[in-house]
Order: structure tokens, then C-alpha cells, then sequence
């Protein structure tokens, strides 16, 4: 029955701010009207719901303002320099600053290399790979790069 995510929300304080930024990752705007936009990630197969609102002010917890979109092991490896030139700072996430990003979560028996950044109203943003799938290996949280350099 369940073929996928289609739809995730988040709210904004700035919807027009809002579409800007979201445009310059590359979404699409799918539909626009007063206080709320949705950007299509994925022309008919998934978008981002963006919600002009007092909300927004309410503490982050992962749980309800953040959105990992998926991308390619190649994009991940240039996912810094690419956020960088659109004007866009990678945030420092379990205690991995820029310079040892993207890194690679050790969620066992999976593997995700992953790269974080923040929306203009502090919503966590996350490009997110997997690079291996049911192998059973305690390790630690690395860098991408030194996931790479074992081999």
C-alpha cells in the first residue's frame, strides 16, 4: 500500500523569503496561496508544504522541524561546496562542524552519509544517503571521509 513519503510540512515566518531559499536548492513551486506554498522535491511524487505562521517561533526538535532529502552518494560528496555557493552554511550536528561533513550515521545494521544545513527560519535541513543497507557493524559516527578511507 505504501510506496513512499509524498508530503512533509514546515513552518516559515517569511513565506515569499521562504520560496526564495527553497527555489535555490532546486524545488519547484507547485501551488501558492495567502500563508501557505508547497514546493514540489519531486514533480508528482513528493513536495514540501512551507506554512507562513507563529509556530515557526516554537523551539526545534527533529521531531517536528526537520526534512531529510535524499540524495545521491556523488551529490553528497559535493553537497558542501554546492550549499556554499547558494549562499548556505552547513550547521554543526553531533558535534561534526563543516570541515568533517558530510558524515556517516551508524544507524545498524544501515549506513548513511548525510550533510546538515538550516532553512532561513532555523528548520534543520539534511541531504541524506544510504551507502549500505542490512550489515551488522557496531562502529562510530565518522566522517564521510574517513568512512571512505577504511576501505
Amino acid at each position: 500500500m505504501i510506496k513512499g513519503l509524498y508530503e512533509a510540512h514546515l513552518p516559515v515566518s517569511d513565506l515569499k523569503v521562504s520560496i526564495a531559499f527553497y527555489q535555490k536548492l532546486g524545488l519547484e513551486l507547485a501551488h501558492e496561496q495567502e500563508k501557505i506554498a508547497f514546493m514540489w522535491i519531486v514533480k508528482g511524487e513528493s513536495w514540501l508544504g512551507l506554512w507562513e505562521t507563529e509556530q515557526v517561533k516554537i523551539p526545534y526538535h527533529a521531531s517536528i522541524r526537520h526534512v531529510a532529502f535524499q540524495a545521491e552518494k556523488g551529490d553528497i560528496l559535493r553537497a558542501k561546496h554546492w550549499l556554499n555557493e547558494r549562499g548556505m552554511e552547513v550547521r554543526t550536528m553531533f558535534g561534526f562542524d563543516e570541515t568533517r561533513q558530510p558524515l556517516v550515521l551508524p544507524n545498524n545494521p544501515q549506513a548513511h552519509a548525510a550533510i546538515y544545513f538550516d532553512d532561513p527560519d532555523g528548520n534543520s535541513l539534511e541531504l541524506i544517503t544510504p551507502i549500505r543497507l542490512d550489515v551488522e557493524e557496531d562502529f562510530n559516527m565518522m566522517s564521510f571521509e574517513e568512512w571512505e578511507a577504511r576501505g
